[in-house]
Formats: structure tokens, C-alpha cells, sequence
């Protein structure tokens, strides 16, 4: 997108919101705060998939609010380990502080369609970007996140576009009384974060509010480099009206946070035997010092040879500026809101990527001795490893250590993005013979895009921690080096390339109905309709030669062509929800739910070669019962949700190409039923227990397949990487001491068994790890030490999804997997004024 498209696009969103304070001075009664509803309810107050600002108890949906006094006690790693808490949603948290994984209920998506909104609007409005999502990829914690509401299922798909669930992000906002906070957080895996906050009036209805964070961490799996550096900051000004406010935010953020992936835990020639010497269970990891110069090659469209000099230690380097106005004010009986956000980054990524698994290093070699003769004449009368760049001066024995090699796949991607994203919508309370209606109905649009160059390239390596590069050389019987399978450490050149870029433009119209028959007694419905244009490009590519006759390793490099394909889309989604919620009193209460979810194709559809273009459908039902008396309370919902149609096809690594060109297509239908409960309980005042337990069935069915594989292995199969029972329990103790405040509390998890594969043929076991904490508050000062994993539990999630979904790792139990961290600690101190 032209920088003055990008121009125009925030012009004619924000004149919709600035129109709208001019008739500010026409009304009289202000805005309810949320903190002021909350003073009168004594429970949490939620905004987020409502008309208005409602207590917890009173909507008829599954949703929960996270203060920071509660994360004070979950004290999650990540995002991802902070949502892990939230009953319906299973996290796999061990990618590192971003780039996790999020499923919601069971939904068969790695993101599982959770949109993150800060203040009610999304940072960049798709789900997924170019090696970056929308939620915790582009969300941080700190202390400028008052709370986080989390809705799922419900009227999400009402209130966000693809949207199963939400997550909105109320940030701090200013008041009459000055407050802030500084903390330090030290950690023993080489953890130094500063974060802090401070608010309060400028004069007499204008307030500010600024925070943020600044980090560096060696990582819990170190890699010869730092694992996290960067922060964020956020600012905002609030001035209110008299029957309402408006305030202006800002946001810049400048991260960079290395990926861990899957390692190696077995030998795959004896499974029994742990590879535990070699690279550690709790904090090996194949990123490492020798990929922090990868010289990446290709051709490009008019057949010249280019290279990009790739630096593993960058990570994925997030960089974006948002800015974003509220306003919202109360004309008589009718409440306008009006948002607008624009977001402008760029993401770089590196990442180095799991492909197949370890070899037996003599086998592995014998397998290129054939096209090593081919290419360097019959002389060749073995071939032998050396460390990369030393020409065969530095010979390498895998017998001296574990007697294997691997390969693996650095990637390297760029995208440029923007977002521009904007939400006007009216809410109307009126009586009628039959009860109340309290009507809201709105208009969101957004323009965004992105460009993206991604390149990947296989790498040859050792089996350990921080594996260093090898080549695998051609020698004659005399000793001398003939040529090389690899080059520099590289198997092959490129296998992978791709470049476009896309811009898009959508338009949703959405209204929602509650209507309250009598007390107690309320019937819910909301549609919303989307309509998208999609216009990219994108370039297609072929297999070459480089040329290069010393070596096997550029024999087949992707090359541009030379050709631009210009695609364009226009899907179209509509969803639609119906509740009824039935409150006995004020303590008891049920509901009953219908949603209609579409996901249309994303941007990705015009800026790739040949993407699978479908709209994924889902019909959800949900039934909850709901108890609350004083500090206890109980919410328990059953759902079930059901995909038609569903693609559940893949593409899979193929060790002879370095392509992921091993397809499965199958589409059909996904479902998934389950309940889940979330609780908390105080007997006594000095002792209380929240928890969260969902019990779920995701299973294929009805798959189809047009290219001559059966289906029927597959149908009636747990979902990949699904776990059927899982959750979490949090005890904490109380004890005041006067004018100190002690907590102890800690925090047990688990998560059922997994398979990695389609056919559930390779299962990772399940899991149940034990944290826990110390809290002191003497004043404004706090102290808290928290620990992570005390006992070292073992546990995999993910497998290695880049081989293993079609027929698993040839093992009942997965050898090779994202372990979970191993033991750790945080030391926690803050002073708040």
C-alpha cells in the first residue's frame, strides 16, 4: 500500500470518530465507568461482548477477568502462560516469551481463532501476519494492563471478525488521584526486566497515564546469545466530557524474542536410549552461536544471484508504532462509541527449525555417496565430516559423540504491515409492552496489508546443545577433499522462497439485541455481516542450479521466475448468535447458546502461490450454569462446536527436497464437546482455591480425500496436538500481619495426552507440573519470589510438526518435541505510590 493510501485509509476512519464529539455539549449524563459499576457490584465488572458495561454473573457467556492482582499470583512467564489459566483453553507456552500456542475449546488451530483487542479494537486486524499474530505476538504484559477480559464463545463472533474468542487488553487510564508503580524482576535464567507506571490528572477533567517495560534475557534454553531484549511503552491522555470522555493512546514497541523449537530427546535407532548427554531435557536447544552469519542464495526474476546474510540471534525482531482514539459519550437514552486505531510495523524473523530426525552419521553419508560420485568424478572413495568453513582442516567423529547428524531449517522473513482499523456504534435501552430492549448496533471497517520475502534453507549440524555447523566432505582414497555435499554448512541452498504482498480492505455491520422479558428472564441475538477485497501479488518460483560444481549443496535452488501474479479475492462472512439466560436470584443463574461462526479466507490467499481457499464454518452451542455468593463462585459451561467444512489437509517436510511438499488433503468436518469449569472457593477467610478444568472430545469426521487416500484411519481420531482433560488449581493462604500482608500460593497444572500425528499412531504423554510463590507486602513496598516447575517435570507439546503428522516418529511415545522449561525462579521487586 502507497504511504499516502496508508494516509487516507486513517483519515476517513478517524473523521468518523472526530465527528462525533462535536454534539459532546448537547447531553447531561456521564458515562459509567466500569470502576465505578464495580464499587456497587463487589465483582467483576465486564466490557468486553457487551452492550454495556455488566457485572461477571449477569451476561450470558463464558468470560473471565484477570486483574493485576490475580497475575500477581498466576505470575505467568508469557501471555500464553497467563491465558493458560483460563478454563476452555489449552496453551502449548514453551516457544519462548511470543510465538505460542493457543487453542480455544478445542478448535483445530494452531491461533484457535482468539482475537487480542487492546480497548476494544485489534493492533493489526488479522489473525496471523507473516511469522507474527495479532495476539500474543504483538501483546505484552505489564503495568500499564489494568486487566485482561477473556470471552469465549458467546457473541465473540459478534464483537471480532473470525473471532471464537476474545481477548481485550483495558489498559491504565488516568484519574484524579496521582498513582504509580516501579518494578524490578530478576531471574536465574539471566533475567533483568524493569517495568513502570504512573497516571494521574493534568488539571481538572484531563488525565495521563504512561508505562512500560524494557528486558533482557539470556533464555530458559540459552543459545550463545540473549534469548528476549527490547520493551514497550504506552501513553494515553483522557479528558472527560460532560457526559462522556475521550482519550488519545499511543504504543511503540521494539522487541526482539528468540523461538524455541523442538528438539531431539531420544535416539531414533533405540528409542530407550535418552539423547540427555548430548543436548539437555530442560534446556537444550539446537539455536546457537555458529548460525549468527548464514549466507542465504538464490536467483532472482532476471536470473542474477542474490544472498541475504542471515543473523540467527535477532529472533523475531517486532516493530510497530499504534495509535488509537476513544470516544464515548451518553445523548439522553442513546450511548455513542467510536474507535480508531492505526498500526504500522515491521517484522523480521529468524528462526532455526526442526525438520527430520537425527541420523546414524554413517548412514546418513552413505545416502550422498552416489550423487557424490556423479558430481565429483569416481575417485570418491568416502565421504567424511568436518566443522563448516574449515575446507576438511577440522575434522568432525560423530562416533566420539553421539554417533549421529541432523539437519534442520534456518528460516529468514521480512514483512512490512499496517493496520487501520475503526468501530462506530450506538446503544439504545428502551421499555416496551413486553419487557426491556437494550439495542446496540455499529459499523467496524479496516484497511490493512503486508508485504513479505521469506527464504528458507536446510543446514547440517551436530547433535548436541548450540550444535555447530558441519560439512560433509567428498574424499579421495589419498586423503584429498574432491568436493562437498554441503558449503559452509549448508545441505542445500533456498529450498524455499517465496515473495508478495497484499492489501485489504473490509466492511462488517453488526447489531445485537438483549431483551430482558422479565426479571431474570433475558433473550440475546446479534448478527454481524463482513465483506472483504483482497488485491496482492505474488511470485512464482522454479528449481535451478546454481552452478556451483565444488559442491551438491546449490543443485536445487528456488529461483524467481521472473513472473508476477496479480490475484484478487472478495469473501464474505456472516455469523449470528442467540442466548437465553434465565437468574433465579442474584447467586444462581443458566443460559443457553447458539453462534454461527465463518472464517473467511485471509490476506494470505493473493500474496501465496496455489493457497487452499476455503471458509471454514462453525456452529457453536453452549449451556452454563453459573453460581456466585461473595468470594465463591462457580461457572460451569458444556459446549460443543462443530466444523463444516473443515480442512484438516497438511504439508509436510520432505527430506529429499527441503520442501514442504509432502501433501495430505483432506476436508470434512471437525468437532469437539466438552465442559468447563471455573471456580473459586474461600471457607475461611485466610484461605481460598481458584481453578480452572475442562474435559473435551475433539475428534475428525466425515473427512474426504480426492487423491486416492483413505480417510477412514483418520475419522473418529483425537485432534493433533489436542489433549482431552486438562487444567489448573491455584491454593493460596492469606495471613494478615498488620502492617504486612504475607501470601503463599501455588499453582498445579496438567494436561492430558496428545498425539502428533493424523492417524494417533506417535501419542506425547500427559503432563502435571507445580509452581508456587511468596508474596510480602509491607506498605507500598512488595517483595515475591515465584518458581516455575519445582520438581522438573518431564512433558513434550507440539512433536516435530514439520515431519511427523502423517504417519508420527515411528515410536508410541514422541522421541522428539518442545519439552517444557525446567526448573526456575523470579525474584519480584516493586514499590507502588
Amino acid at each position: 500500500m502507497k504511504k499516502q493510501d496508508f494516509a487516507v485509509s486513517c483519515a476517513v476512519l478517524a473523521l468518523s470518530v472526530l465527528s462525533t464529539p462535536a454534539f459532546a455539549q448537547t447531553t447531561a449524563t456521564p458515562a459509567a465507568e466500569p470502576t465505578q459499576l464495580a464499587e456497587g457490584a463487589g465483582e467483576d465488572i465486564i466490557v468486553t461482548g457487551s452492550a454495556r458495561a455488566q457485572r461477571r454473573f449477569d451476561v450470558s457467556y463464558a468470560v473471565n477477568s484477570l486483574s493485576q492482582t490475580d497475575v500477581e499470583k498466576i505470575a505467568p512467564k508469557s501471555f500464553a502462560d497467563l491465558l493458560g489459566t483460563i478454563p476452555g483453553i489449552q496453551v502449548e507456552a514453551t516457544g519462548g516469551e511470543v510465538q505460542n500456542i493457543t487453542r480455544v475449546r478445542g478448535i483445530p488451530s494452531d491461533r484457535g481463532y482468539l482475537i487480542f483487542q487492546q480497548d476494544g479494537l485489534p493492533l493489526y486486524h488479522e489473525i496471523d501476519g507473516v511469522f507474527f499474530n495479532s495476539g500474543e505476538g504483538m501483546n505484552r504484559y505489564d503495568l500499564m494492563t489494568e486487566r485482561v477480559e477473556i470471552v469465549r464463545g458467546g457473541p465473540a463472533p459478534i464483537y471480532a471478525s473470525s473471532a471464537a474468542a476474545i481477548a481485550n487488553n483495558i489498559t491504565v487510564s488516568g484519574g484524579p488521584q496521582s498513582r504509580g508503580k516501579a518494578q524490578i524482576t530478576l531471574g536465574n535464567t539471566g533475567l533483568y526486566r524493569l517495568d513502570a507506571m504512573q497516571s494521574g490528572p493534568i488539571s481538572d477533567n484531563t488525565y495521563f497515564a504512561i508505562g512500560g517495560f524494557i528486558r533482557q534475557h539470556d533464555g530458559y534454553r540459552y543459545g550463545g546469545f540473549p534469548s528476549d531484549k527490547g520493551g514497550q511503552i504506552r501513553a494515553n491522555l483522557k479528558r472527560e466530557l460532560s457526559n462522556g470522555f475521550v482519550k488519545i493512546s499511543a504504543e511503540y514497541v521494539n522487541d526482539h524474542n528468540v523461538f524455541y523449537l523442538p528438539i531431539p530427546t531420544n535416539d531414533p535407532r533405540n528409542p530407550a536410549v535418552s539423547l540427555n548427554n548430548y543436548i539437555d531435557y530442560f534446556t537444550g536447544t539446537l539455536n546457537s552461536p555458529s548460525l549468527r552469519n548464514v549466507n542465504i542464495k538464490y536467483r532472482d526474476g532476471a536470473g542474477a544471484l542474490q544472498s541475504m546474510s542471515r543473523d540467527l540471534s535477532n529472533g523475531r525482531h517486532m516493530r510497530f508504532f499504534n495509535a488509537a482514539l476513544d470516544y464515548e459519550a451518553n445523548f439522553g437514552s442513546w450511548n455513542v462509541s467510536a474507535k480508531v486505531g492505526g498500526t504500522k510495523g515491521k517484522s523480521s524473523f529468524d528462526a532455526f527449525y526442526s525438520t527430520t530426525n537425527p541420523a546414524d552419521a554413517n548412514t546418513f553419508a552413505a545416502s550422498y555417496l552416489t550423487a557424490a560420485r556423479t558430481a565429483f568424478g569416481p575417485n570418491v572413495a568416502r565421504l567424511g565430516y568436518a566443522f563448516a568453513g574449515t575446507s576438511g582442516t577440522s575434522v568432525y567423529d560423530p562416533a566420539t559423540a553421539s554417533g549421529l547428524v541432523m539437519s534442520g531449517q534456518y528460516r529468514a522473513s521480512e514483512s512490512d504491515f499496517y493496520s487501520v482499523q475503526g468501530d462506530l456504534s450506538v446503544t439504545r435501552k428502551f421499555e416496551t409492552a413486553i419487557g426491556t430492549h437494550d439495542v446496540r448496533a455499529g459499523v467496524y471497517s479496516a484497511f490493512y496489508g503486508n508485504t513479505l520475502r521469506q527464504a528458507y534453507q536446510d543446514m547440517l549440524i551436530e547433535v548436541r546443545s548450540q550444535p555447530r555447523t558441519l560439512d560433509l566432505l567428498a574424499y579421495a582414497a589419498t586423503g584429498q577433499v574432491l568436493g562437498s555435499v554441503t558449503q559452509n554448512g549448508v545441505l542445500r541452498y533456498t529450498t524455499t522462497l517465496n515473495q508478495g504482498a497484499g492489501d485489504a480492505q473490509m466492511i462488517a455491520v453488526y447489531a445485537n439485541d438483549t431483551w430482558e422479558i422479565a426479571r431474570g428472564l433475558r433473550v440475546d441475538a446479534g448478527i454481524r455481516t463482513e465483506k472483504y477485497s483482497y488485491k496482492g501479488i505474488a511470485l512464482p518460483t522454479t528449481q535451478v542450479n546454481l552452478g556451483d560444481a565444488t559442491t551438491l549443496a546449490d543443485d536445487t535452488t528456488r529461483a524467481f521466475t521472473g513472473q508476477v501474479l496479480d490475484q484478487r479475492l472478495k469473501p464474505s462472512a456472516t455469523n449470528w448468535t442467540v442466548g437465553v439466560n434465565y437468574d433465579l436470584n442474584g447467586h444462581l443463574g443458566a443460559y443457553g447458546r447458539i453462534s454461527n461462526l465463518e472464517v473467511p479466507p485471509q490476506l494470505g490467499a493473493v500474496t501465496g502461490i496455489n493457497a487452499t481457499i476455503i471458509k471454514t464454518k462453525a456452529r457453536q452451542y453452549e449451556v452454563g450454569l453459573k453460581a456466585s455468593f461473595g468470594p465463591n463462585y462457580l461457572y460451569a459451561t458444556g459446549f460443543y462446536t462443530k466444523f463444516n467444512p473443515f480442512n484438516a489437509s497438511f504439508a509436510a517436510f520432505n527430506p529429499l527436497t527441503g520442501r514442504n511438499d509432502q501433501t495430505l488433503p483432506f476436508i470434512g468436518e471437525a468437532s469437539v464437546k466438552g465442559v468447563e469449569l471455573d471456580g473459586r472457593v474461600s471457607p475461611i477467610r485466610w484461605f481460598s482455591l481458584n481453578g480452572s478444568v475442562t474435559w473435551q472430545n475433539p475428534e475428525y469426521a466425515n473427512l474426504q480425500n480426492n487423491s486416492g487416500a483413505d480417510p477412514s484411519a483418520v475419522n473418529g481420531n483425537q485432534i493433533i496436538r489436542e489433549a482431552k482433560f486438562f487444567g489448573n488449581l491455584r491454593p493460596s493462604v492469606d495471613i494478615d500481619l498488620g502492617e504486612q500482608k504475607l501470601s503463599v500460593f501455588g499453582r498445579f497444572e496438567w494436561v492430558g495426552k496428545r498425539y502428533v500425528d493424523l492417524f494417533n499412531r506417535t501419542a506425547m504423554p500427559g503432563y502435571q507440573t507445580i509452581g508456587g510463590g511468596v508474596l510480602l507486602d509491607r506498605g507500598a513496598w512488595h517483595v515475591q519470589v515465584v518458581g516455575d516447575n519445582l520438581f522438573n517435570a518431564h512433558g513434550l507439546t507440539e512433536g516435530n510438526t514439520r515431519t511427523d503428522q502423517f504417519a508420527g516418529q515411528g515410536t508410541a511415545q514422541a522421541i522428539y518435541g518442545r519439552p517444557l522449561f525446567g526448573r526456575n525462579f523470579r525474584f519480584i521487586l516493586s514499590r507502588s505510590w
